[in-house]
């Protein structure tokens, strides 16, 4: 999906689980994505401190310490708070309400099938996941993105799944509680709001999309309510609803935004993970980024300086390609496969461009580190900004279910 092809005005949502200081494979994953993001779109980012206890409820003390060193982290690394709303989880409580009222009519099958469940499972044999918030997560996930009814949550392919059943937990919702009376001639009202040609294209796709099941059309019509300005936002979810039925849609379906996540392996080869203990952190220091790369595994055939390798076998390969330009990557992949250079000749450009990139970060992370209330601050107006979107969805959610008094 081409970012500058999306429409403008829809809303991203994401969130990242509170672990502490951050590591490369977090920085170029996700959160380098959401530095671009909030430059093309109204987006909101939160620390999933609720998330955390899914597999962490046993020991909670360092949650503050590590929401704190993260949010610095996202800081440094170039998120604006004058540009993005940063946010903590557990300080908009409008999340655990929509999850419990969610959790209402989600049937069990769903959570069981989502496929980072069974991985986690496998993944953390150590610790006890027999639990009711291990099993939920991935529906308070849903209410994490459904809260803000966002247009796009980015993700890897990995977590496709997620977003997936997020869509699916919206769209039975919308089928149970969505109906409104009178309906259709409020949408047809609607429709006459988009204006002459628009309302044309639409009534168009929507008759292409009921007639012959057409996705495209679906999603050109969909552009076209999202794009417009004329119309209130209760008429714009009245005509999202109408193009695929007679119901409202109060919980918009978000779509898939594909984002570039490059393979950063760890210093042993596998995936970069606390877990694992293979990270480099985002602000280490150069001494300690030096020696770890230094001792980083390389193509097991090359044993001696002389032995040839082949660069696609090697994980310094994987890091050359993120933060190596075209020249070092030629100079490294060709002294591999003739053993021109050795191992620490090749790791040499690598060392010297990580550690200007973490003295770069500590450097922007020094401001926030000295003056722990500004980050305070702004993760409070950041907040306060969440709860009144929040608000707003919840409000609605409530009077479709009939838990409101008017």
């Amino acid at each position: 999906m081409i970012l500058s092809s999306l429409p403008q005005a829809n809303r991203v949502l994401s969130g990242m689980r509170p672990t502490g200081q951050l590591h490369l494979g977090n920085y170029h994953g996700a959160l380098r994505n959401w530095v671009d993001l909030q430059y093309q779109y109204p987006c909101f980012f939160f620390v999933a401190d609720w998330h955390a206890l899914t597999t962490g409820y046993e020991d909670t003390s360092r949650l503050p310490e590590f929401t704190h060193e993260m949010v610095i982290d996202w800081l440094a690394a170039g998120l604006n708070p004058g540009v993005a709303t940063l946010f903590v989880q557990s300080h908009v409580p409008e999340h655990a309400e929509l999850h419990l009222l969610l959790s209402m009519i989600t049937p069990l099958s769903w959570l069981e099938r989502v496929p980072t469940y069974k991985d986690q499972q496998a993944e953390l044999q150590e610790k006890d996941l027999a639990t009711y918030g291990f099993l939920g997560y991935p529906l308070l996930q849903s209410a994490d993105i459904l809260l803000y009814r966002p247009g796009f949550v980015p993700v890897g392919e990995d977590q496709v799944a997620h977003v997936e059943i997020t869509r699916e937990v919206a769209r039975r919702f919308n089928h149970l509680f969505g109906r409104e009376v009178g309906f259709e001639e409020k949408a047809e009202k609607a429709v006459a709001e988009l204006g002459g040609k628009n309302s044309k294209i639409y009534r168009e796709l929507r008759r292409k999309f009921q007639e012959t099941g057409d996705v495209a059309s679906l999603e050109q019509a969909r552009a076209i309510v999202q794009s417009n300005t004329r119309i209130t936002v209760a008429d714009r979810e009245r005509l999202l609803g109408y193009l695929e039925g007679s119901s409202v849609s109060i919980l918009p379906e978000p779509q898939v935004l594909l984002t570039p996540t490059p393979k950063l392996p760890g210093l042993d080869g596998r995936k970069m993970s606390k877990s694992y203990g293979n990270t480099i952190g985002l602000r280490e220091e150069p001494d300690s980024i030096a020696k770890k790369l230094k001792t980083m595994q390389t193509d097991p055939a090359r044993v001696r300086r002389t032995d040839v390798g082949d660069p696609e076998k090697c994980p310094v390969w994987s890091l050359h390609q993120v933060y190596s330009d075209e020249p070092t990557r030629t100079w490294a992949a060709a002294g591999c496969r003739s053993a021109g250079i050795g191992c620490l000749e090749c790791k040499k450009p690598l060392i010297d461009k990580v550690v200007a990139d973490a003295s770069a970060m500590r450097s922007r992370a020094e401001e926030y580190e000295q003056n722990p209330e500004l980050v305070r601050a702004i993760l409070a107006e950041g907040s306060e900004k969440a709860r009144e979107a929040a608000r707003e969805t919840l409000d609605e959610v409530r009077r479709a279910m009939h838990l409101r008094g008017d």
